[in-house]
């Protein structure tokens, strides 16, 4: 006699009932019209309870195939729709979109006024470059650096003119012999011009300053900083002109002007003597 087994135990002969049934229907009992398939019933695909050689019904079908089929065809369209573009654009067919953000630079400067004008009568015989390296630093007495201080580290460029002014020469200045065919000329002493500054080849190196000056800098603008540094650049090259020997060649290229000038006009004999600084 076989044994006999606890209907509630779980067997492979005893399907999963549905949920919200007690029982599997019997075959008295009609299922409503519209319902979906009885999950007793077996179906193609899947084997059923063991020993009914029947199968069980196929899961559903996920449905996530056909939106990523989607997506992909339109990530395809836009991207050739944006080539189409950039190859109408680079064929000059459509036309340029400006950037909505690019920068826009508003000039609101006011016409240039003419202050003054005055006649020159100097003679440029030479000029020279220089550069120089401005450290300027500063600070306050027992304060440290990184509260209070202000380091500026500039390249200054700029050229020194040396000059001979014709317009102060009196009226013995020239001195013509015509039977010697010669010439005496006595001419003021070269002056130097102050240095100026060449802001295409001039720039800040470094900046430093203290956590205080940098609060300051938030609620003031120090406009005479930058012009400390460029003064003292311009005042360094000045001094530096005066001892370069820039005045003797203006003395050299003063006295080949004038000698050739009048070797022109028929004096064979040039004389060019320089007054006191």
């Amino acid at each position: 006699m076989a044994e006999r087994r606890d209907i509630d135990d779980p067997t492979r002969e005893y399907p999963a009932y549905e949920p919200g049934r007690a029982e599997p229907p019997g075959p008295d009992q009609a299922r409503p019209t519209g319902a979906g398939p009885d999950p007793a019933e077996p179906g193609p695909g899947v084997a059923g309870p063991a020993g009914s050689g029947a199968a069980w019904p196929d899961p559903a079908p996920v449905g996530r195939s056909g939106f990523a089929k989607l997506l992909i065809f339109t990530g395809a369209v836009f991207a050739v729709l944006v080539a189409a573009c950039l190859g109408l654009r680079a064929a000059h067919v459509l036309p340029s979109f400006d950037n909505p953000f690019s920068d826009r630079t508003t000039d609101r400067s006011q016409p240039v006024l003419l202050q003054s004008m005055r006649d020159l009568s100097r003679f440029v015989a030479a000029d020279g470059t220089f550069q120089v390296i401005v450290d300027l630093q500063e600070s306050k007495e027992n304060v440290p650096d990184f509260l209070l201080n202000q380091r500026t580290l500039f390249v200054g460029s700029g050229s020194v003119e040396a000059y001979v002014d014709f317009g102060s020469l009196g009226g013995d200045a020239l001195q013509v012999d015509n039977d010697d065919h010669s010439v005496r000329v006595t001419l003021p002493a070269p002056q130097l011009s102050s240095a100026a500054l060449d802001l295409d080849r001039s720039y800040v190196v470094a900046q430093e300053r203290g956590l205080l000056n940098r609060i300051g800098d938030v609620f003031r603008d120090d406009p005479d900083a930058q012009h400390r540094v460029y003064a003292e650049a311009q005042r360094r090259i000045t001094e530096a002109a005066q001892g370069s020997g820039l005045d003797r060649r203006a003395r050299e290229n003063t006295e080949k002007m004038l000698t050739s000038l009048f070797a022109r006009l028929g004096y064979t004999s040039v004389t060019v003597t320089y007054a006191n600084p």
